[in-house]
């Protein structure tokens, strides 16, 4: 994502960042956590818990 762009200001490269960090923990779909986000699979295992 960051490699070969060229951001114009400090704060694009942060936004962008940012974007990634949310995309990474919240969209992304694993097939080692059974096909779910991270946060899907992290709740499912707090729900066993309980």
């Amino acid at each position: 994502m960051y490699y070969g762009h060229h951001y114009q200001t400090k704060q694009e490269l942060i936004t962008a960042m940012e974007e990634w960090i949310e995309y990474y923990n919240r969209n992304r779909i694993k097939h080692i956590l059974k096909g779910k986000t991270p946060i899907e699979y992290r709740n499912l295992a707090l729900e066993k818990v309980a």
